[in-house]
């Protein structure tokens, strides 16, 4: 695999800094029963990187002594971590709004009977991975029956209410590109996908989330190994908008690894940038102390253009 870190340091990214902490976004783990092409965290079958439950706590701790109200779950596939029902119950306690990124096939994996029922129990708001309405797109990019196995899950989530309106259980849906090049506007192509998925298969949803492909690991070096990774920098330097500079998701979020360490976000997290929040090279969440929080600089490189490019992108899909 090529290592796209040392073209991404050296930058002219305008600088960042924090403002007021709402999100957690937490890495349960590499773990994942799928291969995607374009996965940023190298996630997989044969990763075996799992937080572990005394990191798990801690977490806890950190959100009960600082009032977090948001909680944003990823991995790998986050619900693989065995102390995810765990955490979810215990945040929820503690009225946190919590975010499960999932691939959607893991509703119908072995072991996880009465996912789908928890998560819709725990008001658990649910970001489902589609990156195409079309069965050989899907199964291109994320594996063969991915596509087929994800209409599934949608329809069990449709049955319990999940994106159907007043029922507070939301279902929303990302979108990336299949390659080098940046999403169609948001707004069109949520009505590409909620009409052909309600034609098709009498599927709903909430919202449909673009987000931009990172010129980082798996895809970063498919990119170098087509000699298409500086015509794609260059697609995102000449569609940066200052404009989306305010809204980027790392000025109110932090970024947990599985072993509890901070960064700014989770692309930060996948290049080894831990955050500048202390003068140490990693800061555990257990040490995080917010304060004098607001106004530290961030970690930047020449992949944070990718979130800058065109409308923006962002875990909350474009930003203008």
């Amino acid at each position: 695999m090529h290592d796209t870190k040392p073209r991404l340091l050296e930058t002219d990214f305008p600088p960042l800094h924090r403002s007021q902490l709402d999100t957690l976004q937490v890495n349960l783990g590499y773990v994942c029963n799928q291969s995607c092409k374009h996965c940023h965290v190298n996630a997989g079958p044969k990763r075996t990187e799992t937080m572990s439950l005394e990191n798990i706590n801690a977490l806890l701790t950190f959100i009960k002594n600082n009032a977090i109200k948001k909680l944003d779950l990823t991995g790998g596939a986050p619900e693989l971590n065995q102390h995810f029902r765990y955490l979810v119950s215990e945040a929820r306690a503690l009225n946190v709004s919590i975010i499960d990124r999932c691939n959607l096939t893991i509703l119908s994996e072995p072991g996880q009977q009465g996912l789908a029922e928890f998560l819709a129990e725990n008001k658990v708001e649910i970001v489902a991975s589609l990156p195409c309405y079309t069965k050989d797109n899907v199964d291109q990019q994320r594996g063969k029956g991915v596509f087929d196995e994800s209409i599934q899950g949608l329809q069990i989530l449709n049955a319990l209410g999940y994106g159907k309106e007043n029922s507070g259980l939301i279902l929303n849906l990302m979108y990336n590109p299949m390659g080098a090049f940046l999403p169609p506007s948001q707004i069109s192509l949520e009505q590409d996908y909620r009409q052909k998925l309600r034609d098709d298969f009498n599927i709903e949803f909430s919202n449909l989330f673009t987000l931009t492909n990172m010129p980082i690991m798996r895809f970063g070096s498919t990119l170098v190994s087509k000699g298409e990774f500086n015509q794609y920098m260059d697609l995102l330097k000449a569609s940066h908008s200052d404009e989306n500079l305010q809204t980027v998701m790392c000025k109110n979020l932090i970024s947990i690894d599985w072993q509890g360490y901070i960064y700014d976000c989770d692309f930060n997290q996948m290049l080894d940038m831990p955050s500048a929040i202390s003068m140490k090279h990693k800061t555990h969440i257990s040490e995080l102390s917010l304060n004098n929080f607001q106004q530290i600089p961030i970690q930047i490189g020449d992949h944070c253009y990718g979130c800058t490019a065109g409308s923006g992108s962002s875990c909350g899909g474009a930003l203008s």
